[in-house]
């Protein structure tokens, strides 16, 4: 099976681009984050204005509307963190996978996170934020190699086309699994139904400090891969002839990309989509050097949840608000079948 224009077929470079127009693209990235965060604090059931972010941040005397700035800080805070780690942890599997449509909802890595967070919160009385986090990345990882291992099966290995069809039913295998466990439990059902849309409104600093090391470790590892990840997309032969150690590269890549997927998971819920969409837009800004694409993904995958979580806001600003994993699938859906209708074209 061939591979889009967006993922490098065996025996090919990767596409590159001018460095300018590489830190043109970084700056305009940073100077979009610093708005949408602006705009992030501003707007909610009460809208303030920027003076009111200024003396908020300052100190200054407290207001009704400072206090409001106070308390949307750290989801504005937890969206940059969470859109930064699902468009990682998409490229990534991208990367490892040579799939294009691979992100941890496509692949069921959300879903066995949030089926393990249940499970244990439902069977075991887990509650603190540590067991959830240490969960969800079990249960990323246990779906994570379900899925390769089934999609290895048979002629050709593990193609594109038959990870997708093994993430696909093993998502909905597990969603089936979260609703089989919640539904005797009406107790947990109402709190896991808000959860599982997959949002950013319960953010808290203490789950944020929880969050943010492992967040940041399982970056460091994809950025630490990210060279590895030319290599694979030259083909598994050509990459070891170069002297790559393709398996420990793969393995590894794959590893952050689930500690990423696992630990956004945890804090946030399943939301879906950035990861398949975001690495896509960033190849044709920036090129397929992973060097540089998995920067610019981190950036643009933020700019992603802190755009929906305002939409999400702005469209509902009552108490009611569009959870922000509506607004990723509302993005994400069509893109997800044009990218599939352009892998059929390019196959006639």
């Amino acid at each position: 099976m061939t591979s889009v224009a967006t993922t490098p077929t065996p025996g090919t470079a990767p596409l590159r681009r001018p460095v300018s127009a590489r830190v043109g693209w970084l700056l305009i990235g940073v100077g979009v984050i610093i708005v949408l965060s602006i705009l992030s604090v501003s707007f909610g059931t009460r809208a303030v204005s920027f003076d009111d972010i200024v003396a908020a941040l300052s100190g200054q005397d407290d207001t009704v509307a400072q206090a409001a700035v106070i308390k949307r800080m750290p989801r504005t805070v937890l969206a940059i963190l969470v859109g930064a780690a699902l468009a990682l942890s998409g490229a990534t599997m991208q990367a490892v996978t040579r799939n294009p449509i691979a992100d941890p909802g496509i692949l069921g890595v959300s879903n066995g996170a949030a089926l393990a967070v249940v499970f244990g919160i439902a069977f075991f009385g887990i509650s603190s934020a540590y067991g959830y986090m240490l969960l969800a990345i079990v249960g990323a990882a246990i779906a994570a190699v379900f899925v390769y291992t089934v999609g290895s099966l048979g002629r050709g290995g593990a193609t594109p086309l038959k990870l997708a069809l093994a993430g696909a039913a093993t998502a909905a295998a597990l969603g089936s699994l979260i609703s089989a466990i919640l539904l005797p439990r009406v107790d947990l059902l109402q709190t896991f139904q808000s959860w599982q849309i997959g949002g950013v409104g319960g953010a808290e600093w203490p789950r944020i400090a929880i969050t943010a090391p492992v967040l940041a470790l399982g970056g460091l590892i994809c950025f630490a891969c990210a060279r590895g990840m030319n290599s694979l997309a030259l083909g598994d032969d050509l990459a070891a002839g170069l002297g790559e150690r393709v398996f420990r590269t793969r393995l590894v890549s794959a590893a952050g990309s689930v500690v990423l997927a696992g630990a956004a998971t945890a804090i946030a819920g399943p939301i879906g989509f950035v990861g398949l969409v975001i690495p896509h837009i960033c190849r044709m800004l920036v090129g397929t050097d992973h060097r540089w694409l998995l920067p610019f993904s981190a950036l643009a995958g933020s700019a992603l949840l802190l755009a929906s979580d305002i939409i999400g806001r702005v469209i509902a600003p009552s108490s009611e608000e569009i959870q922000v994993g509506i607004i990723t699938a509302v993005i994400g859906a069509p893109f997800f079948i044009w990218i599939v209708r352009r892998q059929k074209v390019r196959e006639l």
